[in-house]
């Protein structure tokens, strides 16, 4: 059972991405990915890997070790736990990235690829997006200063 739910975790939120890096000016995406609802179906699974394991998965992470991380992660609903958890955040982030690109009016080409880097190495395609984020935004400031806007 748990690797299924390891396996499907991902797929869960294969609409989502897809909505946003293929249909990104649709206003069905922009209604599904404005609610954080969007999360649920990768936290369902970890609801589910965590359910029996809760007093572990509590002594685990409320009193941080870097070897008894290393032994949760080796088990399997460890691992899989986590992978839910990253792949919602993800997700959210992801999310957060498309809702700020239409607000800059960055273009679709720029945003796919790094919702994309995003989906696979987050912190690089989210670390990415926030430093063209500040540089669109300053620019903005700058504009809005000369044109008194």
């Amino acid at each position: 059972m748990t690797g299924l739910l390891f396996e499907i975790t991902f797929w869960l939120t294969v609409p989502f991405w897809g909505l946003m890096i293929f249909a990104p000016r649709s206003p069905l995406t922009t209604r599904i990915v404005s609610s954080p609802l969007i999360a649920v179906p990768p936290l369902v699974v970890y609801a589910v890997l965590v359910a029996a394991h809760l007093p572990e998965l509590w002594a685990t992470m409320s009193n941080p070790d870097l070897d008894a991380l290393r032994e949760f992660l080796a088990t399997a609903w460890g691992a899989s736990a986590i992978w839910a958890q990253v792949i919602a955040w993800d997700l959210l982030i992801g999310a957060w990235m498309h809702r700020e690109s239409r607000r800059l009016g960055l273009h679709p080409l720029l945003m796919g690829p790094l919702l994309a880097l995003t989906i696979v190495l987050s912190p690089f395609g989210f670390g990415l997006f926030l430093a063209i984020r500040a540089f669109c935004d300053r620019a903005n400031r700058a504009t809005s200063v000369v044109t008194g806007q």
